[in-house]
């Protein structure tokens, strides 16, 4: 199972990678998002997946931690989500913006000639 998730996050990572060096302004908003996806799921998997453990909850007596599941990584990649979510519409309507003015959406802000 480790394997098939370090897989998972490799390929998300280097398609990130790989579409931040394409010329397009989308394509490279694509590829931020694909690396932020895969460093929560890198973010969420360190914290251990803990199959039929209820979450840490507060109840009579001193609870045993080894029987609870881990609600920090949860908590951190939810915050990540909301804030990558945010950050993405912002680098969308900056797009949009960039491409108004500049009438075209490439990087460098002017197409290549052939």
């Amino acid at each position: 199972m480790e394997m098939v998730i370090a897989l998972a996050i490799g390929v998300l990572f280097g398609s990130g990678i790989w579409l931040i060096l394409r010329p397009r302004t989308f394509q490279v908003i694509m590829g931020i998002m694909l690396m932020s996806y895969a460093v929560n799921l890198f973010i969420f998997i360190m914290g251990r997946l803990w199959i039929n453990r209820p979450p840490l909850t507060l109840g009579p007596g001193a609870p045993d931690p080894a029987a609870f599941a881990d609600p920090l990584p949860q908590a951190l990649v939810l915050t990540a989500i909301v804030i990558g979510f945010a950050t993405t519409a912002l680098y969308l309507v900056l797009m949009i913006g960039a491409r108004g003015i500049t009438g075209t959406d490439h990087v460098d802000g002017e197409e290549p000639e052939q």
